[in-house]
């Protein structure tokens, strides 16, 4: 990152069997390579990945993991934007929420350490995630649906075990605040479109 500015727009990808099926423009925040940091908007095009023309989230996971084949599907940030405080070398990335001009919380999105693209970084989302509020409570989510990915093989019992040892580590580390909860977006950056190509690789 250290060839990128603050403001210019990178993208973040989502690669599950060798090809990219999800994708998040951003505009880079901070370009330090230990730390990189990236601004999410509202309503910025994300490709998320689909099955049928479905968003993930919105096939039960009885169905969801039934076959191993996923398509982008094209949605728009919805609500509050998101700063995603990268984490290169770990298994997860820290996500900051806010609601309205109030802080709401970090959710820990457990994934594949980040890989420096010709665009951007590389990753594969992991079928666990943790929330953190504010105040300091926690919880895991979508363990229901990890359970599903395992029993109809998506997930091996080895990878669900480390997906859920990284999230311990994180919580045993807790790396809160991380010194962003009072930060807010340049008004005069454009929302972020998808570059020509984003899904070659």
């Amino acid at each position: 990152m250290s060839n990128w500015q603050p403001g210019q727009t990178i993208v973040i990808r989502n690669v599950h069997d060798g090809r990219p099926v999800g994708a998040m423009p951003v505009r880079v925040v901070s370009a330090d390579d230990d730390v990189p940091v990236v601004w999410l908007p509202s309503g910025a095009p994300v490709m998320r990945p689909g099955i049928d023309g479905r968003f993930v989230r919105e096939v039960p996971p009885e169905e969801r993991y039934k076959s191993t084949e996923r398509t982008p599907v094209l949605r728009h940030w919805q609500g509050e934007g998101i700063l995603i405080v990268g984490r290169p070398g770990r298994a997860h990335s820290i996500w900051l929420f806010w609601e309205g001009a109030e802080f709401a919380g970090w959710y820990v999105n457990l994934e594949e350490p980040w890989r420096s693209s010709r665009i951007g970084f590389d990753t594969r989302d992991n079928s666990l995630d943790l929330w953190v509020a504010r105040d300091g409570s926690w919880r895991w989510k979508d363990e229901h649906e990890l359970a599903v990915a395992v029993e109809h093989g998506f997930v091996s019992p080895e990878q669900a075990d480390r997906f859920r040892a990284e999230g311990e580590r994180v919580i045993e580390e807790w790396p809160f605040p991380t010194g962003w909860e009072d930060w807010r977006p340049d008004p005069s950056w454009p929302v972020p479109a998808l570059p020509e190509g984003w899904d070659e690789l």
